[in-house]
């Protein structure tokens, strides 16, 4: 009966069309989107080299750390930062005037100053980082002020804080991977969808095989588990087939922890199944109206783990934490963003925990309904 009943209840989900597309099609429509989205937006973000022009006074002989700074960060390598034309100051002005570079750098006073044309992201490094050599330049004359004797020894201390600018924006996370951790999130959840449709078709209440069901001296233990099971198993393809395109045609790069990844999808999967049951058991609406629910409770849930705007996850966790730790959604996110950000396993497996108590409660209260509904007349 087991075997049976799971076989035709899989049959049935997959010829429900709207089932499979939320399943299947939404999934992989919406990571398109994603990634024609963000992916010009990362390229845009990541620092260029830029030309500056020096006047030859700046890197004299009597400003050796000046010169050994710009020199540094306009070696050709993955660090470079500058394109260094060494100008005097007529040919410093012209080259601005022309916008053949973003600014120059003078000495006045005996101080290196930064002339820009206009504002902009290129102008304010170019002003940090002069910035940060005056300071180092002034704490070393400080220092050798006070206690001379030590100039050697300082002077190798002070090597380590050179003035250098790295691109580490390959190592945060980026838009991309945080809308595709809340998509495979909210994939998760619309299992949901499917578990609401195998719930009801064993309901007296929605459907004629409920009906039959409800009369019949097989277990219905057994029929409700065979149609979850189904249901499970029409999710895990689901997530297959998503995964298979995020990496095969996205080309996304989930690391060397996509068994963590894939293992927490399955984990939140379940956590979806258990959200359709307890809808399913609980809401006396027509199938349509809770199906209606169910997308709501995941598209409210994957806005607020960040899905809509990172920062979203970030006001909730200030501002209202138990939000986030009832959400399953922010669940799921929240161990991928471990899995990331982290080498220790602990707030990865701490989330595992928590989708699996979600579920287990969600179950729980499901029974519980479901043992005590009696129907006068079928």
């Amino acid at each position: 009966m087991f075997i049976h009943n799971f076989k035709y209840a899989f049959k049935t989900l997959f010829k429900n069309k709207v089932l499979i597309f939320w399943t299947f099609a939404f999934p992989i429509i919406l990571g398109t989107f994603f990634y024609m989205a963000f992916s010009d937006i990362e390229e845009n973000e990541k620092l260029d080299v830029f030309a500056i022009g020096l006047v030859e006074d700046v890197i004299s002989e009597q400003n050796t750390m000046f010169k050994e700074a710009f020199e540094s960060l306009s070696e050709e390598g993955e660090n470079q930062l500058f394109d260094i034309d060494y100008v005097d100051i007529d040919e410093a002005k012209a080259l601005l005037r022309d916008k053949d570079i973003e600014g120059y750098v003078v000495l006045q006073e005996g101080v290196p100053t930064v002339v820009v044309g206009e504002n902009g992201i290129n102008e304010t490094i170019l002003q940090f980082v002069v910035n940060e050599m005056i300071e180092k330049n002034i704490l070393m004359k400080d220092y050798f002020q006070y206690k001379p004797d030590e100039m050697m020894s300082f002077l190798e201390k002070v090597q380590s804080f050179a003035v250098n600018i790295k691109d580490v924006s390959n190592q945060n996370m980026s838009y991309t991977m945080v809308e595709y951790y809340t998509l495979i999130a909210m994939v998760c959840l619309y299992g949901g969808v499917l578990s609401l449709h195998a719930m009801n078709q064993n309901l007296a209440n929605m459907s004629n095989k409920g009906k039959r069901i409800s009369v019949c001296p097989n277990s219905k233990g057994i029929l409700i588990l065979s149609s979850l099971l189904a249901s499970f198993v029409i999710q895990l393809i689901g997530l297959g087939l998503l995964f298979f395109y995020l990496i095969c045609f996205l080309h996304v790069d989930f690391g060397d922890r996509f068994f963590f990844i894939f293992l927490l999808a399955i984990v939140g999967s379940l956590a979806g199944l258990s959200l359709g049951v307890i809808i399913s058991s609980t809401i006396k609406q027509n199938e349509d109206v809770k199906t209606g629910i169910v997308i709501a409770f995941t598209m409210l849930g994957s806005f607020l783990s960040g899905m809509m705007g990172i920062t979203m996850k970030y006001i909730i966790d200030k501002n209202v934490p138990i939000i986030n730790y009832l959400n399953p959604v922010n669940m799921i996110t929240d161990g991928f963003y471990s899995l990331y950000y982290y080498d220790s396993l602990n707030r990865y497996w701490f989330n595992v925990i928590s989708l699996f108590l979600f579920t287990g409660g969600m179950l729980i209260i499901s029974v519980l309904f479901l043992r005590r509904q009696k129907y006068d007349s079928i």
